[in-house]
């Protein structure tokens, strides 16, 4: 008899390292096989994957995004890749069946050669793209769910109470037929599903999971699960000796059910990296096992992943921060070169008048008008298309530091309990309070709450100036809105009122550019006495006379009385709503708040507080460290304010130049009809002043925003920083994993796994086979994750 749970002992150390180490990836051949064999069978007795060629000069890392509705219904795949330009090649050649491809770091591009593989520009960098793809996936998921007993939906099962079961079943159809010991056995890709999901104590009680482990903080609860769809077939096992999981299933006495999120990561790669020498007969195996608990040791001595992962954020945070700088330096240019423009137009406006003779030089300049303006569109564009990218993450943003301040909370209230203290649950919104209070009942001489009161009353004395500062701030945001919607509305008025008067407009022209009426000039015209060069250059002459009225209209002291009335008349009104107001005290009470915080954690506090009773000390520092952290948080939520307020400047600036593009573009045909027909085109050059003088304002109003957005750059590597270091205390719990997880399991591998052993070499032989998802260049070493997403119920 088999001992088979000495068998699953040894994949559950091969695949919980894997999870614990945070590293999972996938391969996968270009061709893909989902339910159905490939054409190849492999004998495991001799065959052996070959090495990876050498002198490759990229390899592909992928990460493929399942987002699913609530019962695992695939919604949309996002695959994201990475092309590593280990050669530093200075064109890469990658086969990927994507659609809807972007480079999402850089502007190389790609063309497709003669066999639709796509060559990209590198210039011996690495390159980042994404698509979406349709393709079938290796793993299915589904998520079921039950109340007391019966099947429900996830639409119908929000807001119910009773006795729930969700159970997530995976359904692996990635395999391969493989011969094993002269016979034809089907050998799937071996995956581990890690299932997780956060469940709240106040609706969910006696939680009890099958197949995975319960964390609890007191408020939330986290339950994991793992499952080997597959390996049952894999290993040969019959279940009803030994089951090896293939779903993951929950239990719950719920109140008013509500879901967040699940995540689910699908791993393969760890069991590509073992050496298939490993399973030739009992010791091998036990061996490998044995390299799963020094893997698991290697990592402990080396850092959580965790800490990697904020690592690379700071190490991103620089080039955020280095990024913001350069845009900064890009908006200054523009407001300077905008500057200049609009100070040209006002010359060019004063010197049209002698231009009749020379308008072949006219025509020149405006063909550099138009070049210019449409590369200013194209750079307008680019910079709203980013700035709306970094507000897409503002939420993200905000919501990452509100998860850790939370968390931040949660230690910080274990460790008080751990003192023999009882306090409430701590929050952001009453940690001050209940801290303070703590250290006043400690704090004999009071010395803490002198310190507070006297800084809390030292920030409420500027109240009002920071209420003032904020309403203006506010002002400025709303009148700017207001201000373009009531300039569409009058510039509309105005059109209307000179569009009546067109007639006139053009006889006016006639008169002073064929030197009669418009009646004689159209008798003219259909008698073919005038050429078509000048009827063209008279059609333009009008047309641009009709928009020269209008702007001059525009810059009259009625029009410009009227917007200012409308504007100041409906800014007001809007200052005066419950949403403005609300926004303004909102944000008032975000920077007192924030002005205390830092005040409290000045050098010049800090030091009186060090005079407060002994056992108020400990409590002092770690309400300081909240408070630092909680001024980073408030920090941060000024600067996704300031990066939404750019892009909302950004946006005004792009349309303003898509405007500038489309008058360069038409003042440019004019000076050619011009040439041709010797039109005056005098009045567009004050039409050119207005546009460049809408673009100065724009430019200005750009470059503030970001300079705001630049300054604000710093705190968010602080507070990054911070949060990398406090990550490093997860090897603790790391080391306790390794205890009485990793070295457990390999204890109980010291029985007869010899038969076992070629079905697990062919299984990791078929693991080395799967490299990619979209597809791959053969030049190319691959790597593919798979994160499936849940839709929440609520």
């Amino acid at each position: 008899m088999k001992n088979y749970k000495k068998i699953l002992a040894s994949i559950l150390a091969v695949v919980i390292s894997a999870a614990t180490t945070g590293t999972l990836a996938y391969a996968k051949n270009t061709e893909k096989t989902t339910d159905t064999a490939v054409t190849e069978t492999v004998d495991t007795d001799a065959a052996e994957i070959p090495a990876p060629a050498s002198g490759q000069t990229a390899e592909k890392d992928e990460t493929v995004y399942v987002i699913a509705k609530a019962d695992g219904t695939v919604q949309k795949i996002i695959v994201s890749d990475w092309l590593k330009n280990t050669g530093a090649a200075d064109a890469l050649t990658d086969a990927s069946d994507l659609e809807q491809v972007k480079n999402v770091k850089s502007d190389a591009g790609y063309h497709l050669n003669s066999d639709g593989a796509l060559v990209w520009d590198a210039k011996g960098d690495d390159l980042y793209y994404q698509g979406e793809s349709s393709d079938a996936l290796p793993v299915d998921m589904s998520v079921s769910y039950q109340l007391d007993g019966k099947k429900i939906s996830a639409e119908k099962i929000a807001g119910k109470s009773g006795k729930v079961t969700i159970r997530f079943d995976y359904r692996n159809n990635q395999y391969e037929t493989v011969k094993i010991d002269g016979k034809n056995e089907k050998i799937y890709v071996p995956y581990a599903m890690l299932t997780g999901l956060i469940l709240d104590n106040a609706h969910f009680h006696n939680v009890k999971i099958t197949n995975g482990r319960l964390i609890s903080d007191g408020n939330k609860i986290i339950a994991a699960g793992i499952a080997l769809p597959g390996m049952q077939e894999n290993l040969g096992i019959d279940k009803k000796d030994l089951e090896i999981p293939d779903y993951v299933e929950l239990t719950a006495d719920v109140t008013d059910f509500k879901l967040g999120m699940t995540v689910t990561v699908a791993a393969n790669d760890l069991f590509s990296q073992v050496d298939t020498e490993k399973f030739k007969d009992a010791d091998s195996m036990t061996d490998a096992a044995n390299e799963m608990t020094d893997a698991m040791k290697q990592l402990i001595d080396g850092s959580s992943q965790l800490y990697d992962g904020l690592d690379t954020l700071l190490d991103k945070s620089d080039e955020l921060t280095e990024g913001i700088h350069k845009l900064a330096n890009g908006a200054k240019e523009l407001k300077n070169g905008t500057d200049s423009l609009s100070s040209g137009a006002a010359e060019l406006q004063n010197g049209t008048a002698a231009l009749s003779a020379g308008t072949g030089s006219l025509k020149s300049g405006t063909e550099n008008l138009n070049n210019g303006a449409q590369q200013l569109q194209s750079g307008a564009a680019q910079l709203s298309d980013g700035l709306q990218t970094l507000t897409a993450n503002n939420d993200t943003l905000n919501g990452g530091a509100k998860q850790v301040f939370d968390t931040l909370l949660q230690t910080a209230g274990t460790q008080i309990a751990a003192a023999g203290l009882q306090i409430p649950a701590l929050t952001i919104e009453n940690y001050a309070e209940v801290l303070t209070n703590q250290i006043a009942a400690l704090d004999d001489d009071a010395v803490y709450q002198t310190a507070l009161d006297t800084v809390t009353a030292a920030v409420e004395a500027n109240r009002p100036l920071i209420t003032e500062r904020v309403t203006d701030a506010v002002r400025t945001q709303v009148q700017a809105t207001v201000a373009a919607a009531v300039q569409e509305q009058v510039r509309a008025a105005v059109q209307e009122q000179v569009l009546a008067k067109k007639d006139v407009i053009r006889d006016a022209v006639i008169q002073q550019a064929a030197g009669m009426h418009a009646d004689a000039y159209d008798a003219a015209v259909e008698a073919g006495l005038i050429p078509a060069a000048q009827q063209a250059a008279i059609d333009a002459a009008v047309e641009q006379t009709v928009q020269n009225k209008i702007a001059e209209q525009m810059e009259s002291e009625a029009v410009k009385a009227q917007l200012d009335a409308l504007t100041q008349q409906n800014t007001e009104q809007q200052m005066q709503s419950a949403q403005v107001q609300g926004l303004i005290a909102q944000n008032t009470e975000a920077q007192v708040q924030q002005a205390i915080a830092e005040h409290m954690a000045g050098d010049e506090v800090q030091q009186r507080l060090q005079q407060a009773s002994a056992g108020a000390q400990s409590l002092i520092a770690l309400k300081t460290q909240l408070d630092s952290y909680n001024a980073f948080y408030l920090g941060l939520q000024q600067y996704t304010a300031g990066v939404a307020q750019a892009a909302s400047g950004a946006a005004e600036l792009n349309a303003g130049t898509a405007r500038l593009c489309d008058g360069a573009a038409q003042l440019d045909q004019g000076a050619a009809d011009l040439q041709s027909g010797a039109v005056q085109i005098q009045s567009g050059a004050g039409a050119l002043q207005s546009g460049a003088s809408q673009l100065q304002n724009g430019a200005s109003q750009l470059y503030d925003g970001i300079l705001q957005l630049d300054n604000g750059a710093p705190a968010l590597k602080t507070g990054v920083t911070k949060l990398r270091d406090g990550a490093m205390k997860l090897s603790d719990g790391l080391l306790e994993f390794d205890e009485k997880g990793i070295q457990k399991i390999t204890k109980l591998l010291d029985g007869d796994l010899s038969n076992i052993a070629a079905r697990m070499r062919a299984t990791v032989d078929v693991s080395k086979h799967y490299n990619s998802f979209s597809g791959k260049s053969d030049q190319m070493n691959g790597k593919v994750r798979f994160v499936y997403r849940t839709d929440e119920i609520k």
